[in-house]
């Protein structure tokens, strides 16, 4: 059942495109709400008009859709790094999801670990249990899930409260200078894209710690350590900056150079994660090798 929003538009909203506030306003995505029509005191309004403060915002938002459920299959590639009581770690790799969401019908971890035999805790939605955090399906490596209810509220904290340890390495064109440095920049939504995103004003606070392990002539390998989780952090905040992960065109990777290095996805993975253990109250840390594709493209750019 469709639900009528109405708003008056408040200072924080004041400039902002109709089809952003819509979705920052209501939580909605940025595609649903380009769909949707707006009356703005009274007349309808293309998406792109900007909102001025005091004026009346009207909506008719759709009933959300539940998100499908998990499919129980074998995903290729997907082993276990560790595993016990309390928890899973899992080596992703790439082109597949962590657990279901609307839209997309590929595999999923979730899906995988079912098929394997195991039993995944009844905590957090349906569609997501045991998932306590996500790695995007383009990006490959290690990542944690919990395997016992305890065990999904401890480490959901942790990931809260970024006690984890999160270590990733990744390939971006050109040399980032300095070759050891911070990027503290807020992301949010593109303001024209609705599915990728921008460091923007208003976006969330994120912070990326990077080092250069390896410069080559037209590349370096970057070992980086997220203080925040955003969506594509390390693909936005590296591109921020001139220096987008190879084989990454949505942010500005160069085509010619990820055709030579036979790359079809951008060069980044989660390649060791380091937590308390839920249950021992001890410190792990559990790493991921490089997988065939990604090793290649290094072995060409050293050669």
């Amino acid at each position: 059942m469709s639900k009528y929003r109405s708003l008056v538009v408040p200072e924080g909203l004041d400039g902002m495109r109709v089809d952003a506030a819509v979705a920052k306003a209501f939580g909605v995505s940025r595609t649903v709400a380009a769909e949707l029509e707006v009356l703005i005191d009274g007349s309808l309004a293309p998406k792109s008009t900007r909102l001025s403060t005091g004026q009346t915002l009207e909506v008719t938002l759709p009933e959300p859709k539940a998100p499908p459920m998990p499919k129980e299959e074998l995903v290729e590639g997907l082993t276990i790094l560790y595993e016990d009581a309390d928890v899973i770690v899992v080596d992703k790799p790439v082109g597949v999801a962590a657990h279901p969401t609307l839209g997309w019908e590929g595999p999923t971890v979730v899906g995988g670990l079912y098929a394997m035999g195991f039993q995944l805790p009844d905590a957090g939605p349906p569609e997501r249990k045991g998932i306590v955090q996500r790695l995007d399906v383009g990006t490959s490596g290690v990542m944690v899930v919990a395997n016992s209810i305890p065990g999904y509220s401890v480490l959901k904290r942790a990931f809260k409260e970024r006690t984890v340890d999160k270590t990733y390495h990744a390939v971006v064109q050109g040399l980032p200078d300095p070759i050891v440095g911070t990027i503290d920049a807020p992301i949010g939504r593109h303001p024209s894209s609705g599915w990728k995103f921008a460091v923007t004003s208003d976006g969330r606070h994120s912070v990326t710690h990077y080092e250069v392990l390896e410069a080559f002539r037209e590349a370096s390998l970057l070992e980086i350590q997220l203080e925040t989780g955003r969506t594509h952090q390390i693909r936005v905040h590296m591109s921020s900056v001139g220096h987008p992960c190879v084989g990454d065109p949505m942010y500005g990777s160069d085509p010619n150079l990820s055709a030579r290095l036979v790359l079809n996805r951008q060069w980044l993975h989660a390649t060791k994660l380091g937590f308390i253990h839920p249950g021992k109250g001890t410190w792990m840390e559990v790493e991921s090798p490089y997988p065939a594709d990604l090793q290649h493209a290094a072995d060409v750019l050293r050669g």
